[in-house]
């Protein structure tokens, strides 16, 4: 479980978020919206410690990801919006790396579910970007990691391939908790179990999915204004 509570974070004088508050519970996809600029990308690097809060708390599993970073990034799966890889290495050779780190056994089926075998042998600098994706996906999975916070998943992924990733995280959810930001609409309205939408740093929705088609599209559009 992911618990947010009263967050603010300032850079120098500015203040990119501001006293937001929410949770996500095991076997549940947030849906984390907003415009660029919002905040989305600093919340989910304070939840990964990469920050730190200027006040107020995050608790994940019980844990603060300021004192116990360590122990949290070993229970935790990222795949950031710019996806970090090392370009040189094919992709069986990354992966292998990235298990190594996170004691993860089975790298090959993880490979498989994300679509990869086909270019398992291939260096990751000749790969499209969706495939690309992919990989970083396939690293963010291992070590069966218990929160996955996955920023912009399916970009660059053709329609075929974002089903397939959807379909993936929906069959792993009931065991996780999965913190999902995307602008996509639609991908948000078929994944997510609730939402959270986050506007000029603060948040203006916090609550149970729609469920009528187009209902998240109407929904964003009433509390996001510029």
């Amino acid at each position: 479980m992911i618990s947010v509570t009263n967050l603010t974070k300032k850079f120098d004088d500015k203040i990119v978020l501001q006293d937001i508050s929410f949770e996500a519970k095991k076997g549940e996809i947030v849906g984390f919206l907003g415009l660029n600029g919002a905040g989305k990308t600093t919340t989910m690097r304070l939840m990964l410690g990469y920050l730190f809060p200027t006040s107020g708390m995050i608790e994940i599993n019980g844990l603060s990801p300021e004192k116990n970073r360590l122990e949290l990034l070993s229970k935790m799966g990222y795949l950031p919006e710019n996806n970090p890889l090392y370009p040189e290495m094919k992709v069986t050779e990354y992966l292998d790396f990235i298990a190594s780190l996170k004691h993860e056994n089975n790298r090959e089926s993880i490979m498989e579910s994300v679509g990869l075998n086909d270019v398992q042998n291939t260096k990751i600098e000749e790969l499209s970007r969706g495939y690309k994706q992919r990989v970083g996906l396939a690293a963010a999975l291992c070590g069966n990691p218990e929160i996955l916070i996955l920023d912009e998943p399916t970009s660059g992924l053709d329609p075929i391939e974002q089903e397939k990733i959807r379909s993936l995280i929906k069959k792993i959810s009931s065991k996780k908790t999965i913190i999902f930001s995307t602008h996509i609409l639609s991908e948000i309205e078929e994944i997510a179990d609730k939402l959270v939408i986050i506007h000029r740093g603060t948040v203006v929705f916090d609550g149970e999915k729609p469920k009528k088609k187009g209902a998240v599209e109407t929904l964003f559009k009433r509390h996001v204004k510029e």
